[in-house]
């Protein structure tokens, strides 16, 4: 049986790059991994660092981890449902945001749709359509995974049939896929619960040929609530069992899932500290068995 392809949002930081992202992943035990190549909020970027990329790629191979199963995320600020000088922008920022996952020898990159702020729904999509029409003009071995959202405000992609129309548009297939993210999808409305009957659906609307990555993560909110909160495995409206059915998920097995949970904060009376969830989630996952205890395991293994 082959394993289970699992991991989490990682650190991406200026002095170690990719080597810093690797060895998170590693403490983790992750044979997967997605990261930001710099602040999701803003343009600052650090140029890549081929030495540290070449001593990463070694040490991924050390420990397994294949870079099929390695996830560069888009920062949230590119808006492709835009016009004007914020089209523009988006365009171009995702332009060198693509090249620099070609120069880290990676292959996919996921990116939020967009939000159709001050346009009809239809002008936002048509705008995404335009802006990766653009952006894939040239030849890139990247594919842009659109990643399903929870239709919080003006979102673009809250169910998979606004995200079919974008598709359909985009002239280079082969550089588009989905990322499905769990959360979101509980958000949106779609029953988690029955997720054979949601797969069903996205196979029958998209076709599952175009899913390349799962984002695992609970919600804070019941179905249909738009809100997008994510929380810790288990600890939600979806609930342990329901996502566990998702990640052992014969269809999805080859496909890389990556934890996005939140970090846990210290109970101390001194400062506060925060704990990434991740290593202690992951085991848990791995066990199969629902863990009640595992905010204060989290605690207590950073302590």
């Amino acid at each position: 049986m082959e394993e289970l392809i699992i991991g989490s949002h990682v650190s991406f930081k200026k002095n170690d790059q990719l080597v810093g992202s690797v060895k998170e992943a590693i403490s983790y035990g992750a044979n997967a991994f997605m990261f930001y190549t710099g602040a999701p909020q803003n343009t600052s970027r650090s140029e890549i660092d081929i030495e540290l990329t070449k001593e990463a790629k070694k040490l991924m191979k050390e420990n397994h981890i294949d870079p099929r199963n390695v996830i560069v995320h888009a920062p949230y600020i590119i808006n492709l449902a835009s016009t004007g000088e914020k089209f523009n922008f988006a365009v171009a920022f995702l332009r060198q945001e693509i090249d620099r996952v070609e120069n880290l020898g990676f292959d996919k990159m996921v990116l939020h749709p967009g939000s159709h702020v001050n346009l009809e729904l239809e002008e936002g999509l048509q705008s995404i359509i335009d802006g990766l029409n653009l952006v894939l003009k040239k030849d890139t071995s990247v594919r842009i995974l659109l990643e399903t959202m929870a239709g919080k405000g003006t979102e673009c992609g809250r169910n998979f049939e606004e995200l079919k129309r974008i598709i359909d548009g985009v002239e280079k297939k082969d550089n588009i896929g989905i990322c499905l993210d769990t959360c979101h999808i509980h958000d949106a409305g779609y029953d988690v619960t029955n997720f054979d009957e949601v797969l069903t659906q996205f196979d029958t609307i998209i076709g599952l040929k175009y899913l390349y990555c799962v984002h695992i993560n609970d919600s804070k909110n019941v179905r249909e609530s738009h809100k997008d909160r994510h929380e810790n495995i288990g600890m939600g409206y979806i609930g342990f069992d329901n996502l566990l059915h998702i990640i052992y998920h014969e269809k999805l097995r080859d496909i890389p899932k990556i934890l996005e949970t939140p970090y846990v904060t210290s109970t101390d009376d001194s400062k506060e500290k925060i704990y990434p969830p991740y290593k202690i989630e992951i085991d848990m996952i791995r066990k199969k068995r629902y863990n009640s205890n595992l905010i204060e395991d989290i605690r207590t293994f950073y302590k």
